[in-house]
């Protein structure tokens, strides 16, 4: 995932933007492994092989 989405990406469920992100794993193609929360709904959406999650789950 490029940072550059950041700019874009909203919570599905709220529509809150912009996302906290917390990268775990990032390389020159960019944010391998990490994760996006939403500060307003406290959803948690995961980024894997570069690919973020975000299909809203129940929240927990």
């Amino acid at each position: 995932m490029k940072r550059q989405l950041m700019n874009i990406l909203a919570c599905p469920v709220c529509k809150r933007t912009p996302l906290d992100l917390e990268v775990f794993k990032e390389s020159d193609k960019g944010i391998e492994e990490g994760r996006l929360t939403c500060p307003q709904c406290r959803r948690e959406y995961s980024i894997s092989e570069g690919i973020p999650d975000m299909l809203p789950s129940e929240k927990k």
